[in-house]
């Protein structure tokens, strides 16, 4: 039996390369995004390759009643398979970063991710199974992300989603799976909308989404693409969070291009030209300012030293 595959964020990404490879396959797509022509030419491009049935619904998930229209439009659909990918990120200070920008993040990442979710979780139920692929982020298992701090938070709250409803799901013994995919950097248009550059090479979709369909075969709840962002998550846990923070941010900065503040001068810092002094000159910080007699200042990481 043909099976129905409904992924919303398809017109680009890793939401385009999962309805690639479920069209090879052989499955009905159902594609969700903003952008009708990008959909349309991706359901022409599969119909060409595969002779894919797609069914095409439009929908700005950043607003409530889209995503209720679109519970209401596909209640007649029996979904197999539904990949829960829409999102987006912001980048930037919270001293800076846009309002209106950071609420749409949360109203698209969080709250329709959760109201899909949770519809599509009581539909497959009451059909007797399906499966529930929530695309969250390596950022989701981290206790934090200065300078993408809602970005952090809100694949935060997917991936706790997730683990919580896998295991609801696993006491009641109901035939639904759920899991959460998890990828580092992947080279996709995300990076040119959040306006970073990533200081870690990233995947590519194909491989992501492969390894995706690797981790849903071997029904794990969590899954993080490629061996090098596995070891890097894994290896996290075992940093003290005060200590990982600062690491984090600087690595955030960098993506950003964000340059250290520095003061100017020593008279400026009120210290003896010569010393490493943290920037606050009170908190204990990883970064560090080194300031010369000429008044040229240079970034460090580490305690007070002489140099």
């Amino acid at each position: 039996m043909q099976k129905t595959i409904w992924i919303t964020g398809a017109s680009s990404g890793i939401g385009r390369e999962f309805a690639r490879r479920y069209a090879a396959m052989g499955c009905r797509l159902i594609l969700t995004a903003r952008r009708a022509d990008r959909l349309q030419t991706l359901a022409k491009e599969l119909h060409a390759a595969h002779g894919t049935e797609c069914r095409i619904e439009t929908a700005d998930l950043s607003r409530a009643e889209e995503c209720s229209r679109l519970c209401e439009v596909l209640a007649e659909e029996h979904i197999d398979i539904f990949i829960n990918n829409a999102g987006f990120g912001v980048c930037g200070s919270i001293l800076e970063t846009e309002e209106a920008r950071e609420e749409e993040m949360i109203q698209v990442n969080v709250a329709a991710m959760a109201r899909l979710f949770r519809a599509v979780v009581r539909k497959m139920n009451a059909q007797g199974g399906g499966t529930i692929l929530n695309v969250a982020s390596s950022a989701g298992l981290l206790p934090g992300g200065p300078y993408m701090a809602g970005y952090y938070a809100s694949k935060a709250y997917v991936v706790s989603m997730t683990r919580g409803v896998a295991e609801e799901l696993r006491e009641m013994h109901s035939p639904v799976y759920v899991c959460a995919l998890c990828p580092g950097p992947v080279d996709t248009e995300f990076n040119d909308h959040v306006g970073v550059v990533f200081a870690l090479r990233g995947i590519t979709p194909e491989l992501c989404v492969e390894e995706a369909l690797l981790g849903m075969m071997h029904r794990k709840t969590i899954i993080v693409p490629s061996a090098f962002m596995r070891l890097c998550t894994s290896a996290q846990r075992l940093v003290p969070i005060p200590l990982l923070m600062p690491i984090v941010a600087r690595q955030q900065k960098k993506k950003a291009g964000i340059k250290p503040k520095v003061v100017q001068t020593c008279q400026q810092a009120q210290i003896k030209p010569g010393y490493l002094v943290h920037r606050d000159k009170v908190r204990q910080s990883a970064q560090t300012i080194a300031l010369k007699s000429n008044g040229s200042a240079y970034c460090f990481f580490g305690r007070k030293a002489k140099i």
